[in-house]
């Protein structure tokens, strides 16, 4: 599914597709990203465990140091193994996570190598993946009442934004709003302030995360 410049690393619809796919009776839904990057992490808000798979010799290396790649992992895997600088990535990933601190119960993530071509490796994921399904089976609850939450609120915000689009703005007139904050006319709190009034909603001074 393209992702038409959405960042995050999936479609705007990838979530529905897998609401889909659940309700049709499946019972593993194996979602692929484009390749995430730092900020690219709408993942963990989708599926109930994240695997992040590393390749040696491709910049892989770099990628394990990115803060939003180590929080998003419930487990890592390093393939093509059989590659010789597999062990380095490896030994790259086992470093950064020892700088982590695992309060005691908490699951750390494993680095496992596969090599795919072959299935090495691949039983010991299966069963890193059941082992984290267990232990995280009193905490899914809880995740997936977040990812309901978010979900609720990206739709809310997407149909908002298409209710003021057709109904309340005139052609291009967002277009022109957005060139006057870029150009600094206004700031883009008042912006945002104006357009909700416009929508004949009351607002009041802004408060992070009200």
């Amino acid at each position: 599914m393209a992702t038409r410049g959405h960042l995050g690393g999936l479609a705007r619809a990838t979530s529905d597709a897998a609401l889909v796919l659940d309700a049709a009776g499946m019972d593993i839904i194996i979602i692929e990203t484009v390749g995430v990057g730092q900020d690219e992490v709408d993942i963990i808000r989708t599926a109930d465990i994240s695997i992040v798979t590393l390749v040696p010799g491709t910049g892989d290396e770099v990628q394990a140091l990115k803060a939003g790649i180590m929080e998003i992992a419930d487990i890592f895997v390093v393939n093509k193994s059989d590659r010789d600088d597999a062990d380095r990535l490896v030994s790259a990933v086992e470093a950064n996570l020892a700088l982590q601190s695992f309060a005691p119960g908490e699951w750390r993530p494993p680095v496992l190598k596969t090599t795919a071509t072959t299935g090495r490796g691949v039983p010991e994921l299966v069963e890193a993946i059941a082992q984290f399904r267990a232990h995280s089976e009193g905490a899914q609850a809880a995740r997936r009442k977040t990812r309901s939450e978010y979900r609720l609120r990206e739709l809310v915000s997407a149909r908002f934004m298409d209710h003021l689009e057709r109904h309340v703005l005139a052609s291009g007139e967002l277009g022109s709003i957005v060139e006057r904050i870029a150009a600094r006319d206004v700031d883009p709190y008042t912006a945002a302030n104006e357009l909700l009034q416009r929508a004949g909603l009351k607002t009041g001074p802004y408060r992070e995360g009200a």
